[in-house]
């Protein structure tokens, strides 16, 4: 039936399309509201002859993204010397020593080092691993390898791995696998995300200059 036909065509062109400004319109707006909570608590402790200044500024579409963007450039080229990395210890004992918050804070903080650190090896590298069971495989992501009483409770050669669900990989799985059960993929982390998101739908492109990875038998 064409108007089917068509209908259908259109969506594939627009949906894109909307997905990606709905998504940027939330950045923005997730942005903007953080910067007007700051705003909130600037208009409380400043003199009552600022307040028109600050109600101009909540006006401003798109001010947050701009000033928490050029915010966090300057946090990072300050503590990128001596004297910002002493600043950073103090703040991050500060935060240590309050209870309650000291956890959530050495929680966050201790992933976000692992997941943006330049020298780490977390989702830099996607997998074939076999899950829920012996004969399925699905993708997943190098995130490290087992440290501490994990790693000497276990034997042999293992990795960690995050195996994403379909089509929210923002949810998944944590495994820790033998790494001779596993298979490295050549194709990128983002290629292996947009095939995980597609439900397999959208194949990446192969490397004919890369030899293809063989399975591992795992009789």
């Amino acid at each position: 039936m064409p108007f089917k036909k068509y209908l259908l065509t259109g969506l594939m062109v627009w949906l894109p399309l909307a997905i990606t400004i709905w998504v940027l319109l939330w950045l923005v707006g997730t942005l903007d509201a953080v910067f007007f909570g700051l705003l909130s608590l600037l208009a409380a402790i400043t003199p009552p002859g600022l307040d028109p200044l600050i109600e101009r500024l909540h006006h401003i579409p798109g001010l947050g993204v701009v000033l928490v963007a050029a915010a966090l450039l300057v946090t990072g080229s300050l503590v990128s010397n001596v004297a910002g990395r002493w600043w950073l210890r103090q703040w991050d004992r500060l935060f240590t020593n309050i209870p309650i918050v000291k956890s959530i804070y050495n929680s966050v903080k201790k992933v976000s080092d692992t997941l943006f650190s330049s020298n780490g090896n977390a989702f830099r590298t996607a997998m074939l691993v076999q899950y829920p069971r012996a004969g399925c495989w699905t993708i997943a992501f190098q995130t490290g390898v087992p440290g501490g009483e994990v790693q000497k409770k276990l034997s042999g050669d293992m990795v960690s791995v995050y195996v994403p669900t379909t089509p929210n990989p923002t949810s998944g799985f944590f495994l820790m696998l033998p790494r001779s059960e596993v298979i490295e993929l050549e194709m990128s982390v983002d290629e292996a995300l947009t095939y995980v998101i597609s439900m397999g739908s959208v194949v990446p492109s192969e490397h004919p200059h890369l030899p293809k990875p063989t399975p591992v038998s795992t009789t």
